[in-house]
């Protein structure tokens, strides 16, 4: 690990004065559990480290008539034991996925979301686009994308959270450092933090390199939602395909539908298509199996993966059935 600087502020602004406006020179840490092994790996050599977690601004939960905001510093084991997540079950059964007591308490909300590709070749540092695509494409791709991978990004979106937020219209507070020491502040959807990057110097996140999230902010009146995760075991192993569902039912029947699968395509990936597929339906087995159908309608598995096609389809399926409080018939 190369040597650096560490900073621990105490305020969001104090946070801003130390970051950089350009990437590779400041890092921020949260909980540790993904930048501490780029940086031993050094995949990530910053000159600087600035600890969020000494600011108290940025942890805790707050519930009222406006939704649910989460600081971004929360740790999830914090998240799982609220009593205003309850409403939230796509969230929750997210972080449960996990499966790791250290994860859970180490990990913070914030870090989750912002989590560097698992892909193997950026790991080994080789760069998260890997010659462009072409050594993903030439050599071992069973877990990378098979959904909105016709560019050079091939890597599947490492948060198991982000899908369940965006699937429930999560809001992020974003603060960030402007000219002669200003300070801008924004409400983005949690759908655009995320996107296909093009080339090397174009970060999955698009989040600038003097720019944090504070909060996450949960809409009120929550929608009937679940998240559905195919994996390997029990273990903390990120799963193989996931799918979040989030649906406004009325009088047994769907009124509208948002649903987002995980680990299949470089962002979490919003399935227009399986949404349209329940509206004006009951949920049952069929139209979850519709549902499937439609969300991976468009997949382009590549050598090795095309197995993820059918794990998709069953992620999208048990996420609404479970979502409408019906049995899935998964283990």
């Amino acid at each position: 690990m190369k040597a650096f600087e560490y900073a621990a502020p105490k305020s969001e602004r104090e946070v801003l004065d130390l970051l950089s406006p350009e990437w590779g020179h400041t890092e921020v840490l949260a909980g540790g559990t993904d930048l501490v092994g780029l940086m031993k790996q050094m995949i990530v050599s910053p000159q600087r480290v600035v600890n969020l977690m000494e600011v108290r601004s940025l942890k805790g939960i707050q519930a009222d008539s406006t939704g649910v905001t989460m600081g971004a510093a929360t740790t999830l084991d914090d998240i799982l034991d609220h009593p205003a997540l309850a409403d939230y079950p796509a969230v929750t059964q997210a972080i449960r996925g996990i499966n790791s007591m250290q994860l859970q308490c180490q990990g913070t909300l914030g870090g989750e979301l912002c989590q560097r590709p698992r892909c193997w070749f950026f790991r080994s540092g080789l760069g998260y686009l890997a010659q462009n695509g072409r050594l993903v494409d030439q050599g071992e791709n069973r877990y990378h994308a098979i959904l909105g991978n016709s560019g050079p990004a091939k890597f599947v979106s490492a948060s198991r959270i982000a899908p369940a937020l965006i699937a429930l219209g999560a809001s992020l507070r974003i603060i960030g450092s402007a000219p002669k020491g200003g300070q801008h502040e924004s409400v983005v959807s949690a759908e655009s933090l995320y996107r296909i990057p093009r080339h090397e110097g174009q970060r999955e996140l698009t989040l600038a390199p003097n720019e944090i999230i504070t909060h996450v902010i949960l809409p009120p009146a929550p929608l009937a939602s679940a998240t559905y995760e195919v994996r390997h075991g029990e273990g903390p192993d990120y799963p193989l395909a996931a799918a979040a569902a989030a649906l406004h039912i009325e009088s047994g029947v769907v009124r509208s539908a948002r649903i987002v699968l995980g680990h299949v395509a470089p962002t979490p990936w919003l399935s227009r298509e399986a949404g349209q597929a329940l509206l004006g339906r009951t949920v049952d087995e069929q139209s979850a199996s519709d549902a499937g159908d439609a969300a991976v309608a468009s997949a382009a598995p590549l050598s090795h993966n095309e197995y993820k096609v059918q794990l998709a389809r069953t992620a999208v399926k048990r996420a609404v059935l479970l979502a409408a409080g019906l049995e899935t018939g998964g283990l």
